[in-house]
């Protein structure tokens, strides 16, 4: 990967198969549930990454298989006090130049972060799921600075490309237990929802003022995205602002906000 004064770090663990469930309506199929289908953007109109050296941009790009996660950690400088998490994601370009011409090479999973001690910067992690093959790039519009970029290639063991799947959500009792969440039923609130192991439902579990962490599963690598919740009285609140969840996905976000009353 090409250096920059940004220091993007990436770490990669071991691809993990994903089985892909795609499916019309959301809310459905029992352990896989809240399916989601998704439209794929159009290509960019430039498709290749720009880095912010001649030595950086003659490089070869670092490759990564489809289905892995990555974790691209910078500090950018507004040139004034640092944004919020979620504001310095409308300032990051996604890049996509895939393969087959469509479609997105990667997707953000979450991201956090917090300004640097003296204030002047904002230290930001962000957790990329690849998706697809091609290239694909984080774009600092600044300063027109290349925060990462890579290859990603066709798995060897596992499925080539991610064109949607089902949202998982795992409720943790908070005795070190953790359930599937079961919407089947089309429930109005993740408290109507089923627990499918328990075969009860969320409202039984989970006490007034009772803080839990919640699990939500959307990405080609699997992975998980955690965030810790209260209850109170017939919905939820976040009690921690981070991480910012599927900023790259606003239809899950919808699905998951609706379900959990924030």
């Amino acid at each position: 990967m090409a250096k920059n004064r940004n220091k993007a770090a990436v770490n990669a663990p071991k691809p993990r198969a994903f089985g892909l469930v795609v499916v019309a309506a959301l809310l459905a199929l029992g352990t896989l549930v809240y399916s989601l289908n998704r439209k794929s953007p159009s290509p960019p109109a430039t498709t290749s990454p720009t880095n912010v050296t001649a030595s950086a941009s003659a490089a070869p790009l670092p490759s990564t298989e489809v289905n892995q996660a990555l974790m691209v950690t910078v500090e950018l400088d507004f040139g004034g006090p640092p944004p919020s998490i979620a504001e310095a994601l409308n300032s990051i370009e996604r890049r996509h130049a895939s393969d087959s011409g469509s479609g997105r090479v990667f997707a953000i999973l979450d991201a956090y972060g917090e300004p640097t001690p003296d204030g002047k910067k904002l230290h930001m992690s962000m957790h990329i799921s690849t998706e697809k093959p091609g290239v694909g790039s984080l774009i600092f519009k600044k300063t027109g600075e290349t925060l990462w970029s890579s290859r990603v290639v066709a798995s060897t063991n596992a499925q080539s490309s991610f064109s949607g799947g089902a949202l998982t959500i795992l409720f943790d009792n908070g005795s070190g237990k953790t359930f599937t969440v079961d919407g089947s039923k089309n429930p109005e609130t993740i408290l109507d929802a089923g627990i499918k192991e328990a075969g009860q439902p969320v409202r039984d579990l989970w006490q007034e003022g009772a803080e839990h962490e919640m699990t939500f599963i959307y990405s080609a690598c699997g992975c998980p995205v955690k965030v810790m919740c209260r209850r109170v009285g017939e919905r939820t609140v976040r009690t921690k602002d981070m991480p910012v969840i599927f900023p790259d996905d606003p239809a899950v976000v919808g699905v998951i906000t609706k379900l959990m009353g924030w």
